[in-house]
């Protein structure tokens, strides 16, 4: 199956090839090899993260400890999302309308997914501070 990507035309190199990045790279993130990539990384990695992770200076100083902090951050909120969406409507029903129990189905099942994206930019974030290289197929 043929994956495409996104090319970022504004972050050509010196020789004016184009940049890619793989189906899922955030859209707030210049691609690795671009001018300031890592600093793009780092700040969409902190907004995927608790707003208290945002005072530790270790996270900032290596990108990859704090790729691995966002990814159990995300992970803890998916798993607090499908635990939330499996026990909403016994949990509610009785105290508010039908229809709100149903609003607030909903809003978890959109947040859930809303996660999982989420959860796929930091990998692919993280594989490329660690090194990996992503190359458009044919």
């Amino acid at each position: 199956m043929q994956t495409t990507g996104r090319l970022h035309p504004a972050d050509a190199v010196e020789n004016q090839t184009t940049l890619y990045v793989p189906p899922g790279w955030p859209a707030a993130v210049r691609p690795p090899g671009a001018p300031d990539w890592e600093r793009t990384a780092v700040a969409f990695l902190l907004d995927c993260c608790p707003p208290d992770f945002r005072r530790y200076p270790v996270l900032r100083r290596h990108p990859v400890i704090l790729a691995r902090f966002a990814a159990a951050a995300v992970a803890a909120q998916g798993q607090a999302c499908r635990a939330g969406l499996g026990t909403c409507r016994a949990d509610l029903a009785g105290f508010v309308p039908p229809d709100a129990v149903e609003a607030a189905t909903a809003a978890w099942q959109e947040q859930e997914a809303a996660l999982r994206r989420t959860a796929r930019e930091v990998a692919l974030v993280e594989g490329a501070l660690r090194g990996r290289v992503y190359v458009r197929k044919l």
